[in-house]
């Protein structure tokens, strides 16, 4: 049985990244999560401290078969994932776009959801150091922002708010990329495990938590629309804050994955059109 503990360079000191007050990071309960305080904390600080508390929980798992590595960025990559945070989420944004888990060369490598480099870099201009998990494979070495590989997924999805908005200030005035799960999972040979190959009762022992952990973050940024990137981030969405009575509209727009066919063969056009029908696209067009 593996363990998803990594170790985090002084997360409970930097809970509080936008100055306010600092939050200290809450121990796990046996059900359910210590409420975070709310007193004189800004949105952002209030949603990293939702990160920190489901980090503590998912430290408490264990997982088998097919996974034997098991990286979290929001531990490793902690820097320039609150200086993503800090630096974009706000009060007022209505939208929060929802990844799945990090990708081995977009968010693992940079702690931001989608976290393509040349994106994270140039366009979002995110700094920080990058650490390690404690056990690497090989084959997935974690080199941060001076990673060389391109993560395609990343890539198609910033690329294209990037082309639609001009400017991260024009997206952001509106939006939020999060994912539901911070952890990556990695077989034996290095192949990337998303959340649906792991066994069930690890799967939903796993997913639990961060149904809570999004529940709580949709309260904190206070948005109306959760748009799941991809069909399992909208169907998980949908269930948790339907289950949580959250008054959040859901929806969804094809994920930019190469595994996918649909998207090989023009994922703009298709989001372009969806986010038009979902009355999003007025509100990020610089046209």
């Amino acid at each position: 049985m593996l363990d998803g503990n990594t170790s985090a360079n002084d997360t409970a000191e930097h809970a509080s990244g936008d100055g306010e007050t600092d939050l200290p990071l809450c121990e796990p309960k046996e059900h359910g999560f210590k409420p975070a305080p709310v007193i004189n904390v800004t949105p952002s600080s209030r949603f990293l401290q939702v990160e920190l508390e489901l980090n503590a929980h998912l430290r408490r798992l264990t997982f088998s078969e097919p996974v034997r590595y098991i990286y979290n960025p929001l531990e490793y990559a902690w820097d320039p994932h609150r200086c993503y945070v800090e630096k974009y989420c706000r009060g007022g944004q209505s939208i929060l776009f929802l990844g799945m888990n990090p990708g081995p060369f977009g968010m693992a490598q940079t702690g931001v959801p989608f976290g393509e480099i040349r994106s994270v870099v140039d366009w979002l201009k995110i700094t920080g150091e990058v650490g390690h998990p404690e056990d690497e494979h090989p084959k997935r070495r974690i080199t941060g922002l001076a990673c060389t590989h391109k993560e395609v997924s990343g890539a198609r999805f910033w690329g294209f708010f990037r082309k639609l908005c001009v400017e991260p200030a024009q997206f952001f005035q509106h939006c939020f990329v999060h994912n539901l799960c911070p952890l990556i999972f990695l077989g034996a040979s290095g192949k990337n495990l998303t959340p649906p190959e792991l066994p069930a009762g690890e799967r939903e022992a796993l997913l639990a938590l961060c149904d809570i952990a999004l529940c709580q973050a949709v309260e904190a940024l206070g948005v109306s629309m959760v748009i799941g990137v991809g069909r399992v981030a909208e169907q998980r969405a949908r269930r948790a804050l339907s289950a949580a009575g959250a008054n959040v509209r859901v929806e969804g727009i094809m994920h930019p994955s190469p595994r996918n066919p649909l998207a090989n063969k023009g994922w703009e056009e298709v989001a372009k059109a969806r986010l038009e029908e979902l009355g999003v696209l007025s509100l990020l067009n610089n046209m």
